[in-house]
């Protein structure tokens, strides 16, 4: 008797470096490393990014890079959101090159041009030194002397978030900056119980809100998603518009 084998296919990997270096991890995490195993994108890949369920749920590029992680007991989840936009870039580049066309609008005139972006200048943003990841991240606030701790967001927290905020919006709230922040924040003068940071983001003053995104800003781990460009005779900086066609490119292009 003959027995049927199916044959199996091993696809090509690439091991890409992190913005974070690993350093927002905890130390038996394995992109504690800074590194992230993906393999290279293939039809299956292209059903996904393809299914409308999975569009409409929001969900399709959550899916994507679940199905291109290859790194053990890692997934899109995991990744702080710095991290995972450089995983995006750098599964872009490794299906269908650095070269991205898209539609981008001049900052100062309204017009817009069509402009082809290499996504392989993208660089990562530097990590403050000043700055231990290992432990509770901390800031006291200006005006209200106020001690907080934060944390950097992940992939898992940022689909919290807005699936949260797309309930509130079914019954007619809108509450994107606080339910950032409630997110965002761990504790409030050495309190971690969610009633007290919740109260605490209610009556968070504005000026101490835009002073806490800016110290996250500074610190937080990324890719630089901007590119300086020619429109018109007259070079602008613009942020690269992550369209439809990033990861579904028009054929020929």
């Amino acid at each position: 008797m003959v027995e049927d084998q199916k044959q199996e296919f091993k696809f090509p990997t690439e091991t890409i470096d992190l913005p974070s270096k690993g350093k927002v991890y905890s130390s038996d995490s394995p992109l504690a490393s800074g590194k992230i195993e993906i393999k290279y994108m293939t039809a299956k890949e292209e059903d996904i990014l393809t299914s409308q369920n999975l569009i409409k749920k929001g969900i399709v590029i959550d899916k994507l890079l679940n199905s291109l992680i290859v790194t053990p007991g890692v997934n899109s989840d995991d990744l702080v959101i710095g991290d995972k936009n450089a995983v995006m870039v750098a599964v872009r580049i490794l299906a269908y090159g650095g070269n991205y066309t898209a539609e981008v609008t001049h900052p100062n005139t309204g017009e817009t041009q069509q402009i082809e972006f290499d996504l392989t200048a993208c660089e990562f943003k530097e990590i403050p030194d000043d700055i231990d990841y290992s432990k509770d991240l901390e800031l006291i606030l200006p005006v209200t002397k106020t001690n907080i701790t934060f944390k950097i967001l992940t992939g898992k927290d940022e689909s919290e978030i807005l699936k949260e905020i797309k309930s509130l919006q079914k019954i007619g709230q809108t509450a994107e900056m606080s339910t950032r922040l409630r997110k965002m924040i761990t504790s409030v003068n050495g309190d971690s119980e969610k009633s007290t940071i919740n109260a605490f983001v209610e009556t968070m003053l504005s000026k101490e809100s835009l002073f806490l995104r800016e110290e996250v800003a500074r610190i937080n781990p990324d890719i630089d998603l901007s590119q300086e460009i020619d429109m018109g005779g007259e070079v602008v900086s613009v942020a690269i518009p992550m369209t439809t066609e990033f990861f579904w490119p028009k054929a020929g292009a």
